[in-house]
């Protein structure tokens, strides 16, 4: 069942339990998703991995909406954004831990040869595509620049 698949099955079920802020985060999805669809004029299938890409784009709105909010001390706002992003992620692949990602991004490190922050570039390209959904870009930035000593 891909993930456009669940999402409806989802809908139908907030519904169902009256689960307001659920239902509107399951429909932000859901409007996203048919935009990507049918972008172009052309109507297409969403690959699972372009359904992830969505949904990570989404998450990192509602959570840089909810630092702004949390910033103005607006906490009415913030906490239906926080409560979004996490009833989003649930949709995304179990996340790595930091531990598992340092092995991982210091495989990339030693194939690519990479040396120092000159290099940066190239393995955070790699590690994007190979981490796709497993993390998001902030973390595997922060840990490149760890093991690459910046």
């Amino acid at each position: 069942m891909s993930i456009f698949d669940k999402i409806n099955e989802d809908i139908k079920k907030a519904m169902l339990a009256k689960e307001k802020e659920k239902l509107e985060a399951l429909r932000a999805v859901k409007a996203a998703f048919l935009l990507a669809k049918t972008e172009g004029g052309v109507s297409t299938e969403l690959t699972p991995e372009k359904e992830i890409q969505i949904i990570q784009k989404l998450i990192k709105q509602r959570r840089d909406a909810a630092d702004i909010y949390k910033t103005q001390n607006r906490m009415d706002l913030y906490e239906p954004e926080v409560y979004q992003a996490e009833v989003m992620s649930e949709y995304l692949p179990k996340q790595l831990s930091e531990d598992e990602l340092k092995s991982i991004i210091a495989e990339i490190i030693k194939e690519q040869n990479a040396t120092g922050i000159k290099d940066m570039g190239k393995v955070m390209a790699a590690a994007n595509a190979k981490l796709a959904g497993k993390a998001d870009g902030k973390t595997i930035s922060g840990v490149v620049k760890t093991l690459l000593g910046v």
